[in-house]
């Protein structure tokens, strides 16, 4: 994305004073949401602020925690490390329990062509590629894998959307740890504005002979 692109994005959300996930009137991270189910066909999306906070929701979503076995086809070093912290162990064996994408400056255009043969519960796509900062996203049909992973990433005992009533929603999807898993809506405005203008037609340069 150009510089100018880059900076009329930051200044249209700056301006209007909604920097933080947390705010009933952000519009950004809908709007990534809504980008990233269109183009994935996933009913449902869970925006975090890093790829191992995508992993660790995907699996928490599917009710996967410590002491448990998922199996993975070949994760890479970075994958099994991470794994290992959360007391999950790795079987090559079975269905995967999460697929996973990684999105960059090259492939930004392909993610419906890529994540198209997906089949698990759950579908990681690593934005950070795209420059804006660790960046990622969970998605999914599965309303439960959803409402799970979304308990996840914000500390305390509430989701986005009953913090504000601090009435609890569901006790039963309360996870035993909270992280503070949140992606700011500047990165997301970014990585939507990046999306969007990676699927639109190349413009021609010039008149053709």
């Amino acid at each position: 994305m150009e510089l100018f692109d880059t900076a009329t994005v930051l200044a249209r959300v700056l301006t209007t004073g909604v920097v933080m996930s947390i705010e009933k009137s952000d519009r950004e991270l809908p709007g990534l949401e809504r980008l990233l189910t269109k183009q994935t066909g996933r009913a449902r999306a869970v925006l975090v602020n890093s790829r191992t906070a995508a992993l660790h929701a995907a699996l928490a979503g599917q009710g996967i925690g410590h002491g448990d076995t998922v199996a993975l086809p070949e994760p890479d070093a970075a994958t099994g490390r991470f794994l290992n912290w959360l007391g999950v162990s790795v079987e090559g064996r079975g269905p995967a329990a999460y697929d996973y994408v990684s999105l960059d400056s090259a492939n930004a255009d392909q993610l419906a062509e890529l994540t198209r043969g997906s089949s698990a519960p759950a579908l990681v796509v690593d934005l950070t590629g795209l420059g804006f900062g660790p960046a990622a996203a969970v998605l999914t049909d599965d309303d439960g894998v959803w409402a799970r992973a979304e308990r996840l990433k914000i500390f305390g005992a509430y989701d986005l959307r009953t913090m504000w009533t601090q009435e609890e929603a569901d006790g039963s999807l309360v996870p035993g740890v909270q992280f503070n898993y949140r992606l700011s809506p500047l990165v997301a405005a970014c990585v939507r504005m990046a999306l969007t203008q990676a699927a639109r037609p190349a413009t021609p340069t010039g008149a053709r002979s």
